[in-house]
């Protein structure tokens, strides 16, 4: 199901995923089955979402975001996929951050760019994360 207040250009949606109201999803995104994407969620075009994910409102995932099947993600979740941000920068290096599967990242958390998250990994909510995350960790605050 996709919400018809959704702004959904990307044909690579995958069976059972629901998309809902307010989310905008670009032409070059990929959503795998049985997702479920809550209002208010930006996907980029170079962004991988697996299989059984859950993504709550607020999130926005940045070219070069790749989640892999059977994650949570909590939210107002922050991905950031550049080390040095300014506007208009020619030297713009896409930092990919990968969420292993079956990990959970709780509200409000902040994944800093180049960052992979372990399989079934869980951040806590709020956390910084300034680095992997080990498969099986459970980790919160600044980490």
């Amino acid at each position: 199901m996709i919400h018809k207040l959704s702004d959904v250009q990307s044909k690579n949606i995958g069976k059972n995923t629901n998309i809902w109201q307010f989310c905008v999803v670009l032409l070059g995104a990929k959503i795998g089955d049985n997702c479920n994407i809550c209002s208010h969620c930006f996907i980029e075009n170079d962004v991988i979402v697996g299989n059984n994910v859950t993504i709550k409102c607020g999130v926005q995932l940045w070219d070069g975001v790749r989640i892999e099947d059977d994650v949570f993600i909590g939210p107002n979740v922050t991905f950031c996929n550049d080390k040095y941000p300014k506007s208009g920068n020619k030297n713009f290096k896409c930092e990919p951050v990968i969420v292993k599967k079956g990990a959970s990242i709780g509200a409000n958390a902040t994944i800093l760019p180049g960052i992979t998250i372990g399989e079934n990994a869980m951040v806590g909510a709020g956390a910084i994360v300034t680095k992997d995350v080990p498969s099986k960790a459970i980790i919160k605050g600044k980490w």
